[in-house]
C-alpha cells in the first residue's frame, strides 16, 4: 500500500518541550473505537487542546496561529511512552506533523510511527537544547529532517546536520512512500517465482 513519501522535509516546527508524555496524552483513549485513521488529528493532545465545554484553549501551542502548518514537532525527552497504541502515530499525523524530535522514544512509539509514514528523530540532549535556543530566537526558523543522504540527518540554519539513528528497511519504505504491505507488493514478480519454483 502506497504512504506519503519522505525523502526531505524542511518546514516549520512546533514546540512541545515537555518530559514523558506518553500516548493517553497524544490520544485519550476514548477516541481509540475507531478502527481508521480519519479525523484522529482533531483529537489529537484533546485534554490539553480544549475546554470542557469543547473550546479551544488559546494559549495551547497547537490551536496558536502560527502553529498551523507546521510539520515537525519538537518534544521533550521520551516522547510516546505507556501503552501501544498505533493511534497515536495515527492523531499526529492526521493533525499534519511529519516528524518528531525528541532524545528518547518508547520502543512501540518509534516502530508504530515509522510503519506510519511519521519520523521519529532522536538527537543528544546538547543538539536538543541547540534546536531549541535556535527556535526560541526564531520560532519561523526552518527545520530539515533529511533521509535521502548517506545518513538520515536533522539540520537547521547554522548547524550543520546532525545524523540520528533509523531502521534501514524502515527508512527505504519512507523513501520509496511505501508501508510494510506495499513494499512486498512492489516485488511480488519475485514472490511468484520463488513460489513456483519451490512447488
Amino acid at each position: 500500500m502506497s504512504a506519503p513519501q519522505f525523502t526531505a522535509l524542511t518546514a516549520r516546527a512546533v514546540l512541545l518541550p515537555i518530559t514523558d508524555v506518553d500516548t493517553d496524552q497524544i490520544i485519550p483513549a476514548r477516541f481509540l473505537k475507531v478502527t481508521d485513521k480519519q479525523g484522529l488529528g482533531k483529537n489529537l493532545f484533546c485534554d490539553w487542546r480544549y475546554n470542557d465545554d469543547g473550546s479551544p484553549k488559546p494559549d495551547f501551542v497547537l490551536n496558536r496561529p502560527e502553529s498551523q502548518g507546521a510539520e515537525i514537532l519538537v518534544a521533550g525527552h521520551n516522547f510516546g511512552c505507556g501503552s501501544s497504541r498505533e493511534h497515536a502515530p495515527w492523531a499526529l499525523v492526521g493533525w499534519g506533523l511529519r516528524a518528531v524530535v525528541s532524545t528518547m522514544f518508547a520502543d512501540i512509539f518509534r516502530n508504530n510511527s515509522l510503519k506510519n509514514g511519521f519520523v521519529p528523530v532522536t538527537v543528544e540532549p546538547a543538539v536538543h537544547a541547540a534546536l531549541l535556543a535556535a527556535l526560541a530566537k526564531e520560532p519561523n526558523m526552518p527545520v530539515t529532517v533529511d533521509l535521502g543522504g548517506a545518513e538520515a540527518s536533522v539540520s537547521w540554519p547554522g548547524q550543520s546536520p546532525v545524523a540520528f539513528p533509523i531502521d534501514p528497511f524502515a527508512r527505504d519504505c519512507l523513501r520509496r512512500g511505501v508501508d510494510e504491505l506495499g513494499y512486498l507488493q512492489a516485488h511480488e514478480a519475485q514472490v511468484k517465482a520463488y513460489e513456483a519454483a519451490r512447488a
